[in-house]
């Protein structure tokens, strides 16, 4: 069964200042996402899924929809505020969206296999979706609670204009994943990598900690576990305007648990994205020398 690749593009990028998910950063205007797919199409993928706002159904049409229709299979739902169980009530203050559980909950009935899911802002590398190919390629329905997440090394995955936030993962010595911790305000120090703790100190860690860039790879049993908690979160949450049910939260929960085993799959693959306006350029001269090394075409859609 070939893969489902479900792509997060409902955010609206505060840090960045503007839709970065439709930023065209290629020679031939190719946008990230536009790479995320070729990568895709190379490792086998069937479908790609698009979630975004109904705001950007227009752009979307306009720079995905003609140009993939002959490669790959396209669908796109929407993520709203509005989108919530019947019987709540979203705050009018409330302008975040709901995260990235709630993005992915919005496919369900969209696929019957495995997928993956990753952000629209990050160039994950096509190693990674290969590696993600490659795990589910004898995947059969008794294995619906099997999960995995392709994980990078925190050293490639940092950028020069800021810090960022990373998932930091914890794993067995069978590589399935224990927990993942979020640790905010990452950025390079003067003797290596740094986080800010609760205490507002900063904390060394290696560099070669693996990390969670949100390239996860689910199966359709992943949706009754996003229904579920995304009730629960609502329940205690929906007056705070500014909490989020994110991926990494409903994943934890389900691995204590036992419900789930998720492999971590390492990837060699430097991360690169586009947080900050700043890291713009980086991601324009990365994608020129990956054109130059021959891992892409010059014009991809041609």
């Amino acid at each position: 069964m070939k893969p489902v690749l479900i792509i997060l593009a409902a955010g609206i990028g505060s840090r960045y200042g503007g839709i970065k998910q439709l930023d065209k950063i290629g020679p031939c205007g190719e946008t990230i996402v536009d790479y995320s797919i070729f990568d895709a199409i190379r490792a086998g993928f069937q479908k790609v899924i698009f979630i975004i706002r109904e705001s950007l159904e227009p752009d979307f049409k306009e720079l995905f929809l003609e140009k993939l229709q002959d490669q790959i299979e396209i669908d796109y739902v929407f993520q709203e505020l509005w989108m919530v169980p019947e019987g709540l009530m979203v705050p009018d203050e409330r302008q975040k969206p709901w995260g990235t559980g709630h993005a992915v909950l919005m496919a369900e009935g969209k696929t019957d296999g495995p997928f993956a899911v990753i952000n629209s802002d990050d160039f994950y590398g096509s190693g990674a979706y290969q590696t993600f190919a490659d795990h589910y390629k004898n995947w059969t329905p008794a294995c619906e609670n099997d999960y995995c997440m392709i994980g990078y090394e925190l050293e490639n995955t940092l950028s020069d204009f800021g810090f960022v936030s990373r998932g930091i993962c914890h794993s067995d010595e069978k590589s399935n994943l224990i927990d993942v911790v979020e640790r905010v305000h990452i950025r390079r120090v003067d003797s290596g990598i740094a986080y800010k703790s609760d205490q507002d100190q900063f904390v060394r860690i290696p560099g070669s900690s693996v990390v969670s860039m949100n390239f996860w790879g689910f199966t359709p049993s992943f949706f009754k576990y996003l229904r579920t908690g995304f009730v629960t979160f609502l329940k205690h949450n929906i007056e705070n305007n500014k909490a989020e049910f994110f991926i990494p939260s409903v994943v934890n929960d389900l691995v204590r648990s036992g419900k789930v085993k998720v492999k971590v799959c390492s990837c060699s693959e430097k991360w690169f994205g586009m947080t900050y306006k700043e890291d713009r350029t980086i991601v324009v001269q990365s994608i020129r020398d990956l054109i130059k090394r021959g891992i892409y075409p010059e014009k991809l859609w041609g």
